[in-house]
């Protein structure tokens, strides 16, 4: 089985740091517009318990679509006792909700794979926390009378394009248990604000606890349906495969995952971290999708030993990530930085992820090299 790329060769073009590794074979053009189109949120942005709007990671699948809120329309079809057309006026003026959500891209980590899945390159970066407003979904779908055999409903977003061959809307099912939770938010403010374009406005779904493909944007269209969707992004996308030919397990709940504040200060091109010896407060975020974490345990000896950190859920809901400290006396030196967090499941984050054909749910356990030295400025 292949697993994750652990290698620390360093590359005398870029840096003489020995944490800097060479590419898991060169990026692409077609991963580069990728790339360009999207984006991570700055690990120090983990420092926020909500993730300013303009940092929070961004996906897009195929176009923004060019929508006017006046004109558009939520429909509700398919297998429902009654079909529904709302306005986004008739849907503010229903039960409203706020939320914290840590939303993450199942691709986060993507990069860090070897051999790596040709697609958008994610490093660690692809994940934010955000308070979403908006209608409960649950509501909704009793006032339509969804029909006792349903079993599935389907998500249809404004945004078109071509992926495996097949012309498609984005579109997304969710079994009718997953759609059943109170939690479910047909959102149209972000952070208290009206959604921004690129993330899904006039109204997108949010569904906390899993990742990010599933709350789909721009949202047009809601359909029980009553045989398993045959979509693509349901049938081909977004499933643990080995090979091409497995027919695979699909991506759902986030896996928990530990992330660091990068400590110090950084060298321009590797990233790599630089601090002054010391008392020094390591801090960062985590998150589960199964469950509220329950405990982050942190290592400064390259994993080889762990202590537990101080958990902080102050600005927390259940579906948000929680803050952790740890107090760590710095010595001149080259040192490994890591944390993993165990959710309430008893789920904890493996020192290195099962390889997988798309790249999805990579939640090894980071490390964060850290060179130490009188040389940094205090």
């Amino acid at each position: 089985m292949r697993r994750l790329r652990r290698g620390v060769e360093p590359d005398a073009r870029l840096t003489h740091h020995p944490a800097v590794e060479r590419p898991a074979g060169d990026i692409s053009r077609e991963e580069l517009q990728l790339a360009a189109r999207n984006a991570g949120m700055p690990q120090e942005a983990l420092a926020y318990d909500l993730t300013p709007t303009g940092l929070h990671y961004l996906l897009i699948h195929y176009d923004v679509p060019e929508v006017d809120a006046a004109a558009w329309r939520l429909h509700v079809d398919g297998a429902v006792g009654e079909k529904l057309e709302l306005s986004l006026d008739d849907l503010r003026r229903r039960k409203r909700r706020t939320v914290a959500v840590t939303m993450e891209c199942a691709g986060n980590g993507r990069t860090l794979y070897e051999p790596r899945a040709i697609s958008q390159p994610w490093l660690l970066d692809a994940v934010g926390t955000a308070e979403w407003t908006g209608t409960p979904l649950v509501p909704l779908l009793e006032e339509a009378g969804v029909d006792e055999d349903a079993v599935e409903v389907v998500f249809t977003g404004l945004d078109r394009g071509i992926e495996g061959g097949e012309q498609q809307a984005y579109a997304r099912s969710l079994p009718l248990e997953e759609v059943r939770r109170e939690e479910l938010l047909l959102a149209d403010e972000m952070n208290g604000a009206p959604l921004l374009p690129q993330h899904g406005a006039p109204m997108r779904l949010v569904v906390p606890g899993w990742y990010g493909m599933a709350s789909v944007k721009w949202l047009s269209r809601i359909t029980p349906v009553r045989e398993p969707f045959d979509g693509y992004q349901n049938r081909a996308g977004y499933r643990f495969r080995s090979t091409e030919e497995e027919e695979g397990e699909p991506v759902t709940r986030i896996v928990p995952r530990s992330l660091m504040v990068p400590p110090g200060i950084p060298e321009f091109l590797s990233r790599s971290r630089h601090l002054a010896p010391g008392a020094v407060t390591l801090r960062g975020r985590a998150w589960s999708g199964w469950g509220p974490v329950e405990r982050v345990e942190v290592s400064t000896d390259g994993a080889a030993t762990w202590s537990d950190a101080r958990i902080d859920r102050r600005a927390s809901s259940d579906r948000a990530w929680v803050g952790w400290s740890f107090d760590w006396t710095a010595v001149e030196g080259e040192h490994v930085l890591c944390s993993r967090a165990t959710d309430a499941t008893g789920r904890t984050q493996p020192d290195e992820a099962e390889w997988n054909l798309g790249g999805y749910a990579n939640n090894g356990v980071q490390r964060v090299p850290v060179t130490v030295s009188t040389a940094v400025a205090g």
